[in-house]
């Protein structure tokens, strides 16, 4: 049995972060991570994907990239490097190949925390296992017949994984599309079914989207959890042309669009008659937030181009289906891209609410000393991002820090 103030469960950029964090105050900590450090950007990524964010937006407590493109976007080996560099700078204290089995809370100031190789007794614990944890799949993928192949994105890997056939891609933020579009050049005939999604370009008045929005400062203000956290990401890709994807980019390139996809019955599938409603408001919501750009453009007197010929160009929309029968259409896989959600079924500390997330303020549970981090909308709009996580780490570092120091007096 081994004693240690901090104990973090999770060695990918949020326990990293919150480690970093930690060493700064001095407070006594090991990081637990039940693969490699970033291991699920490692096995749960498909093989062409790169990141959402720039590189110069992949910043951490006391690190930031180095290379010489900062506008450019890192494959998977890349922001995995990026991640072991920034453990190595500091001495990260992660334990890899280490699975928690077990965490207890033994009293007012002690926690129990069990792996499959030893046990831990810390004064705090910080869950920092990530967003992205379990799909989400509807209920009614039960009903698919058997002889459909089921593919979540933690599992898919590129197009020659997936069984011959056509596709229907149910979900429409930027995993959907992204793989969707994949599939769309390796020849194979894809249906998308819209859900509500975030429209945005990738790039707006000569700078990426995700610069007007960082110096606007619209990431780095407060959260509204009971609001936002059942919004979408925004629809992005990463790529060397900067292109642009959304659902209309998606049709033109021969995507079938349908609305959101809402059950079963035999070999048909049913979708919702929301796809112009759900499609408008995200055109909406995009022309609002060029508009809020323009204003901030203006109001700081910025010297930048003008805004790009078709910024503002609304989605046209062919007709769309009601409802597809899987056998005619030669559909023979389904891509899941729903969302997630998490599970913790090593977590024996009442701080589960009754949908399974740990209920918290800001990253602090109602029990004392316990904590999660990189949960959408924790406390900011990009808690869970690279760039977001950290701010959030910071804030409970100093939390943490404080309660050692109480207990010490």
């Amino acid at each position: 049995m081994k004693h240690v103030n901090t104990v973090i469960i999770g060695g990918g950029q949020a326990g990293l972060a919150m480690g970093r964090c930690l060493y700064q105050f001095g407070v006594e900590h090991v990081i637990l991570e039940r693969g490699r450090i970033g291991e699920r950007w490692r096995s749960e990524r498909w093989d062409s994907l790169r990141m959402l964010t720039p590189n110069w937006q992949s910043r951490l407590p006391h690190w930031h990239y180095k290379g010489s493109d900062p506008d450019a976007f890192m494959t998977m080996p890349e922001f995995v490097h990026h991640l072991e560099n920034y453990a190595q700078s500091y001495e990260a204290p992660v334990q890899t190949g280490t699975a928690v089995t077990s965490l207890e809370q033994l009293s007012d100031t002690r926690f129990r925390v069990t792996t499959d190789r030893e046990v831990w007794l810390a004064a705090n614990v910080v869950i920092a296992t990530g967003f992205c944890d379990k799909p989400r799949i509807p209920e009614f993928a039960a009903d698919v017949p058997e002889e459909i192949r089921h593919i979540v994105p933690a599992d898919y890997r590129n197009p020659g994984q997936v069984p011959e056939g056509n596709v229907l891609v149910v979900g429409a933020s930027a995993t959907g599309l992204q793989i969707g579009e994949e599939l769309l050049a390796a020849g194979r005939e894809v249906t998308l079914a819209v859900g509500t999604h975030i429209r945005v370009p990738r790039r707006y008045r000569g700078r990426d989207i995700l610069f007007w929005m960082d110096a606007m400062g619209a990431f780095a203000s407060p959260a509204n959890p009971a609001v936002e956290r059942s919004m979408p990401p925004p629809q992005l890709i990463g790529a060397d042309d900067n292109h642009d994807l959304d659902v209309g980019t998606l049709q033109d390139k021969g995507a079938r669009l349908a609305g959101r996809a809402i059950g079963v019955k035999g070999s048909t599938v049913r979708f919702a008659d929301t796809l112009h409603e759900t499609v408008r408001a995200a055109d909406e919501g995009m022309i609002s937030l060029l508009a809020k750009i323009d204003g901030f453009i203006k109001a700081n007197r910025m010297s930048v181009p003008p805004a790009e010929p078709d910024a503002l160009r609304p989605t046209d929309l062919r007709p769309a289906p009601s409802s597809l029968d899987l056998d005619a259409e030669g559909i023979r896989s389904i891509v899941w891209a729903t969302g997630y959600r998490r599970e913790y079924p090593w977590l024996k500390v009442p701080v589960l609410d009754d949908r399974g997330e740990v209920r918290h303020e800001g990253g602090i549970t109602p029990v004392p000393g316990l904590y999660v981090l990189g949960m959408r909308f924790q406390k900011r709009k990009f808690s869970n991002l690279v760039d977001g996580v950290g701010r959030d780490a910071e804030d409970l570092s100093l939390h943490i820090a404080a309660r050692q120091s109480a207990r010490a007096a």
